[in-house]
């Protein structure tokens, strides 16, 4: 497997041309994970998905890395490295935070690349992770993708149906 294969999920050089474009287009919010998107609303979590974070997506992460899916300031980057959030350059501040309840084991299985305070481009790693781990600890491995000032914005429609790479669109927000 190529290197373009690992870091956008098995889809090779088409999918970092598509992960460019989509980052470049405002009002998008990319998969921070190759996986298969779900609606917030199944993501097994009463607070995310309820929505009482705001609206997003969850993701079934099929590779173990994280990346930025705006350009932007990462604000936060928990030390357990299981949460990061993102302030764009056009004001979406996006919480992704990989498995339920994964604070509690400590950071074991994640690895933090990027930390607060960092400037971020669209497609640049945050951080690894190890589903083995999390599930090994009884937990769920969706990466969870929220807009956490969704108050701002008229809209926020998940736009990825199937598979995505790690970089595709997954979000569209309407100001």
């Amino acid at each position: 497997m190529g290197l373009f294969d690992k870091l956008f999920g098995g889809k090779g050089k088409a999918a970092a041309v598509e992960a460019v474009a989509a980052a470049e287009d405002e009002g998008v919010v990319c998969s921070p994970v190759a996986g298969t998107p779900i609606p917030l609303s199944e993501v097994p979590d009463p607070v995310f998905g309820g929505g009482m974070m705001g609206k997003g997506c969850g993701v079934k992460p099929s590779a173990g890395v994280a990346y930025a899916p705006v350009t932007g300031e990462v604000t936060a980057a928990f030390p357990t490295g299981h949460a990061f959030g993102i302030k764009s350059d056009d004001g979406i501040e996006v919480l992704i935070h990989i498995g339920m309840d994964t604070v509690g084991m400590n950071g074991k299985g994640f690895e933090i690349i990027a930390k607060q305070g960092t400037r971020v481009k669209a497609g640049d790693p945050l951080g690894t992770f190890t589903s083995a781990d999390i599930k090994a600890a009884g937990l769920d491995d969706t990466v969870i993708v929220v807009i956490t000032n969704t108050d701002d914005y008229v809209d926020v429609e998940l736009t990825a149906k199937d598979a995505v790479a790690a970089g595709a669109e997954l979000l569209k927000i309407t100001k």
